[in-house]
């Protein structure tokens, strides 16, 4: 009796996890396919802020445009600085998790025992 319950929880699990997998895998495509189809045809009608306002109000100052400190634009750089930024902030949730799991642990804990008295 209790193997079969068991087995029906474990497959009623996994289902539920295949049906969040499912729905989480069809939003992203989604939100891609949408992401792709307007930023196509508004890269065409606007330009961006840069462009608009700031060089305009540059130029009316007579301050030319010039070329970053640091140009990101060339190489993967930019890859490398946001692949710097996910591995020190994915070693400090690593680091810090096990305390933020403690401590929601030990305030659910203390929930219980004041829901009790």
């Amino acid at each position: 009796m209790i193997s079969q319950n068991t087995k029906s929880r474990t497959q009623n699990s996994d289902l539920r996890t295949q049906t969040i997998f499912f729905f989480v895998l069809v939003c992203a495509l989604c939100s891609v396919i949408c992401a792709l189809i307007f930023t196509s045809s508004a890269a065409a009608k606007w330009g961006g802020v840069d462009e608009s306002v700031v060089e305009k109000y540059a130029e009316e100052h007579g301050r030319a445009a010039r070329d970053p400190v640091i140009n990101t634009d060339q190489g993967d750089l930019l890859l490398f600085v946001f692949l710097l930024a996910g591995t020190v902030g994915g070693f400090a949730a690593g680091y810090y998790w096990r305390t933020l799991t403690e401590q929601r642990a030990q305030m659910t804990e203390h929930r219980q025992k004041i829901h009790k008295a």
